[in-house]
């Protein structure tokens, strides 16, 4: 069973700042849209994950590091559109569905610079991944499940290249969202079996050029 970011299990996982820097992705070679910034310890395992690849196909990141407001914005107007969908929801029902497509602010991989969403291109232009980045559960019909079965063989083929790579560099998944990896958040920790995050929110860091 998937364990969702809303999980007190995820919660309970303390986050010690290790006072890593935030890096711009630029100067690890990964390409971007705009300019996005990691940790530094993140933007060197993608850039790993970017070297595994096959010749012609990259990692091309969309966000990194997100400011606290911004997650807040984006949590509250998602919640809010699922309460209109599901008249009289429980708060505590609409916030674990919220948290299929965007983290409670306290745990957030992306307000602790420690994940990114991303995908990859081609030659051609972007790769067929089964569903845009963001595309939200009810956009997607759950497509944007990590292991979901209705998209593409092509889309499947993508998608187990994207974990390959990523996984051998030592990032994680957030299973509803393919697109969606991390390292060093708490997340990560559930996964691999930390006792603590490395990141906390990013406010007041340092960035390095």
């Amino acid at each position: 069973m998937t364990v969702l970011l809303s999980d007190e299990r995820i919660a309970r996982i303390p986050a010690i700042e290790s006072g890593e820097p935030l890096v711009d992705l630029f100067t690890r070679g990964i390409a971007t849209t705009g300019r996005q910034f990691v940790r530094e310890s993140v933007a060197d395992r993608l850039a790993v994950a970017d070297t595994f690849l096959p010749a012609g196909i990259r990692l091309h990141v969309v966000e990194g590091s997100r400011p606290i407001e911004t997650q807040q914005e984006i949590y509250d107007g998602y919640r809010a559109e699922l309460e209109r969908l599901h008249p009289g929801i429980s708060a505590d029902d609409v916030h674990i569905l919220a948290s299929r497509f965007v983290s409670p602010v306290e745990v957030a991989p992306h307000v602790a610079g420690a994940a990114a969403d991303l995908t990859l291109v081609g030659t051609h232009g972007p790769l067929d991944l089964g569903t845009p980045i963001d595309a939200t559960p009810e956009q997607s019909n759950s497509a944007c499940f990590f292991a979901a079965t209705d998209i593409t063989r092509e889309a499947r083929t993508n998608r187990a290249l994207l974990a390959d790579v990523l996984t051998a560099a030592g990032l994680v998944n957030y299973p509803t969202e393919w697109w969606h990896w991390s390292y060093g958040d708490r997340y990560w920790a559930y996964l691999e079996h930390h006792p603590a995050a490395l990141y906390g929110p990013t406010s007041n860091l340092s960035t390095l050029a």
